[in-house]
């Protein structure tokens, strides 16, 4: 005769569950950036998938590696290119003694610096450099990992493309509410992710293309570099644009270029920061919104856990976990109006 009664027994197969699955949790905490870029990719490619197959009537197989390749060409390369260029450049500024001179020399032009100031902006400068050096995937050091991860990344999203019936009932099964919210959830998370990444994103390339224009049209030096900067810290809402382009136009006035750096301040100031406002609202419209500080807070938790992916990974993890909370604040809610009504059924039949 068990020692156990029914109920001790499923007690103790749920605490090694959790036990383990906090393990396997803990052992691919090096692989969580792939797995997360994995669900993304799949949200992002599931309509072309859903197309190519039931419209169009592709093979499951041919559909999965040709939206994979074409990932590969629209996503991966140009990201890998541009944080190569970005680590080259800044590495070139660092090694350039006279770089941070110059420029405290002409800021010494707008305000009064003493020595101390000085030495501490300067060394503020470089140790910023290679912080955001720090942030891009290094495709010379970390070339190993970076092929590791987009290999997993792609080996998960084959799968989850091909049999994508099997695991969409396997994630509605598996829930942890009812069949009505999941697909609720699965929704909203769709469209969080929609608006986080791809109209967010379109916002930043935007913003980082009009600065790289107006610097070229005003006789600004690199464009392109300082453009690409701009796009990838446009992902901070208000903020960002301005940490470039305000230095920049400063710099101008203070070399008594004052035509370019006034026209670069007000364009700044009625374009750039307005053009945010203005796709942000169109988008909202077309698949949803994400408000401005869930932005700002999901960068700050995202940065350290994954690099410069936590600009699109932080904020979209901190609204993927808000989701949950709406979600389970529905369940329950449900569930004490069903209590209830049942508690009232039962005082009536009494």
């Amino acid at each position: 005769m068990s020692m156990f009664n029914y109920k001790q027994r499923n007690i103790i197969n749920l605490v090694i569950i959790i036990v383990l699955g906090c393990l396997i949790i803990y052992s691919l905490q090096g692989i969580f950036g792939s797995i997360l870029s994995t669900l993304v990719l799949f949200t992002i490619l599931r309509p072309g998938f859903i197309y190519l197959v039931e419209v169009k009537h592709w093979n499951k197989t041919v559909s999965a590696v040709s939206l994979m390749i074409l990932s590969v060409v629209v996503l991966i390369l140009p990201f890998y290119t541009l944080s190569a260029m970005v680590i080259q450049k800044i590495a070139e500024l660092q090694n350039d003694p006279n770089y941070f001179k110059a420029l405290l020399f002409r800021f010494q032009h707008l305000l009064p610096l003493g020595d101390d100031v000085q030495n501490l902006i300067s060394d503020g400068l470089r140790k910023a450099g290679t912080w955001i050096t720090e942030l891009f995937p290094s495709l010379i050091s970390g070339a190993f990992n970076i092929v590791l991860g987009l290999l997993l990344m792609y080996f998960l999203l084959f799968f989850m493309l091909v049999e994508r019936e099997r695991f969409e009932s396997a994630l509605v099964k598996y829930a942890p509410f009812r069949a009505q919210n999941a697909q609720r959830f699965a929704e909203e998370m769709r469209n969080t992710t929609y608006a986080n990444v791809l109209g967010q994103g379109f916002i930043a390339l935007v913003q980082g293309s009009l600065l790289s224009l107006s610097f070229y049209v005003l006789g600004y030096k690199d464009p392109i570099f300082w453009g690409v900067i701009t796009t990838f810290i446009s992902f901070v809402p208000v903020i960002g644009p301005p940490v470039i382009f305000v230095p920049a136009a400063l710099i101008q006035i203070a070399n008594g270029n004052n035509f370019a750096g006034w026209a670069m301040l007000v364009f700044g100031f009625v374009v750039l920061i307005n053009i945010d406002n203005i796709l942000r609202f169109i988008i909202a419209k077309k698949v949803g919104n994400i408000h401005p500080i869930i932005t700002v807070i999901g960068v700050v938790i995202g940065i350290p856990l994954f690099g410069i992916l936590g600009l699109v990974f932080g904020p979209l993890l901190l609204s993927y976990f808000i989701l949950l909370i709406k979600i389970y604040e529905t369940s329950s809610m449900a569930t004490e109006r069903l209590e209830r009504i049942k508690t009232i059924s039962e005082h009536d039949e009494l």
